[in-house]
């Protein structure tokens, strides 16, 4: 008998734990809530690039010849045209007198033969000597004429070896190192210093292939360039100047180059910096945190919950992610989703809100002080109490 009383104690037990886990599985679903909002995003890429210049020459001597002065330092910022370096230009010197000489000999003998066939016309139209004579006259005269011009050619000729004795900027920039001294024998080979442009400057990014066709038309409108430096608090702001011509089909990006003005240097050539752009504007979105959404093996899908606190599961699709906040489609703006305690909601079911979730600062209608894109916390389920147990009878 008391065996019997003791089984019979056991499953009224049993049976009371039963109806207090169906109560408490009938309750509505703690969770959070926040307002799905309308605003436009900007369709942003961020990538790291580097420093480039527009203009980068190295200069070489056309010549063999020695280095008789060095009219620049190292690190200087030079002009366009500015003397830079000057080689022994004696023999060049020279060879230009000897060609100036020959010019002038040449066109002293050209206008005597152009006195001689003057006067044989007149002689022969006074029938004192024969057309042949004056016809010979005129071929040497003729001849006298060619000697001239190639002696014109000469001295340009001497005058360009000439120039070769003096080296100028070819762009205005920045010197280089300089390791050429007065005296120093150089050739065409041998690299004298390097000029390179700073200002303007470019920065050199790759953009994923998918972003190609906004990349297009953001080239086309000169749309601004952020770049991101180390040590400044600002950004640099510069305009999209090219897009190229092909994508690298092993990693699926294209280059572009954005050119910044760069007074104060605070871009150097071979520099990495962050670099950011504005392809594209969605206009009118909806954006809702991203901790809203359930990557699901049906697809990306949230909970909606109604005026009524009903809850149901609705597939959104994914336009745009940034920072925490993701701008979607399938949601209106005002309605509201769950953000925290999804894990407990079931489609068509009742959910109550947290109220101690959103703290002293909680929105009306249920919604708590949580602003779209904010970060989730991480607490919506230590929050859920669970249902009081029947008492043993």
């Amino acid at each position: 008998m008391s065996g019997d009383k003791a089984g019979a104690k056991n499953a009224k037990t049993a049976a009371a734990s039963g109806n207090g886990a169906a109560s408490g599985g009938s309750a509505p679903a703690l969770v959070t809530l926040a307002t799905a909002e309308k605003q436009d995003v900007p369709v942003t890429v961020q990538v790291n690039g580097s420093v480039v210049s527009l203009n980068s020459v190295d200069l070489r001597p056309q010549v063999t010849n020695t280095v008789s002065t060095v009219h620049v330092k190292e690190g200087q910022f030079v002009k366009a045209g500015q003397l830079l370096f000057s080689l022994d230009d004696r023999n060049d010197q020279a060879n230009l007198a000897r060609a100036r000489a020959q010019q002038q000999k040449d066109e002293a003998t050209m206008a005597d033969l152009e006195r001689q066939y003057k006067r044989s016309q007149d002689l022969v139209a006074q029938n004192f000597i024969a057309k042949s004579a004056a016809d010979a006259t005129l071929s040497q005269l003729e001849a006298q004429r060619a000697a001239v011009a190639a002696d014109r050619a000469a001295v340009q000729s001497a005058q360009v070896a000439l120039g070769y004795a003096t080296l100028r900027a070819p762009i205005a920039g920045r010197i280089g190192a300089v390791n050429i001294y007065p005296g120093t024998l150089v050739q065409p080979t041998l690299s004298l210093v390097t000029v390179t442009q700073l200002d303007p400057i470019a920065v050199s990014f790759p953009v994923p292939e998918g972003n190609l066709q906004d990349l297009l038309e953001a080239a086309r409108n000169r749309s601004p360039v952020e770049a991101l430096v180390t040590g400044r608090k600002t950004p640099l702001i510069g305009s999209l100047d090219f897009v190229d011509n092909t994508v690298d089909p092993q990693i699926g990006t294209v280059r572009a180059k954005a050119v910044f003005a760069n007074a104060d240097q605070g871009l150097w050539p071979g520099q990495f910096v962050g670099t950011r752009i504005t392809v594209r504007t969605l206009n009118g979105a909806t954006v809702v945190p991203a901790a809203a959404l359930m990557m699901l093996s049906d697809g990306t899908s949230l909970y909606v919950v109604d005026a009524a606190r009903n809850a149901t599961r609705r597939k959104v699709k994914t336009l745009h992610t940034f920072g925490t906040k993701v701008a979607v489609s399938g949601v209106e703006p005002g309605e509201q989703v769950v953000i925290e305690g999804s894990q407990n909601v079931r489609p068509g079911g009742k959910v109550r809100v947290d109220a101690k979730g959103g703290g002293p600062g909680s929105a009306p209608n249920g919604t708590t002080g949580v602003t779209p894109g904010s970060a989730a916390s991480s607490e919506g389920t230590d929050n859920v109490k669970p249902a009081p147990q029947q008492e043993r009878a």
